[in-house]
């Protein structure tokens, strides 16, 4: 699952124009990497494409952290 986490960052980093080594997994987000609402929407949008996945927008609010992210990356994918 290693390809995952690698391509979350990737899209993070991305979206919020940090580079992946400045972006600690179980760091939150928002308060303590830079990022703020759009960017959020725009890394939901960006994953729901890569993954093929749909991501309720409530469950924005959950996606703290590139670990979390993560994680409901990988049930949203059992869930296919």
């Amino acid at each position: 699952m290693t390809d995952v986490r690698s391509e979350v960052l990737g899209i993070v980093s991305m979206v919020i124009e940090k580079e992946i080594k400045d972006i600690p997994l179980d760091a939150h987000l928002i308060q303590e990497v830079g990022a703020d609402s759009m960017m959020a929407l725009e890394i939901l949008a960006a994953l729901e494409k890569k993954y093929r996945v749909i991501i309720p927008e409530e469950k924005l609010k959950e996606m703290t952290t590139v670990n979390k992210i993560i994680n409901m990356i990988e049930s949203a994918r059992k869930r296919k």
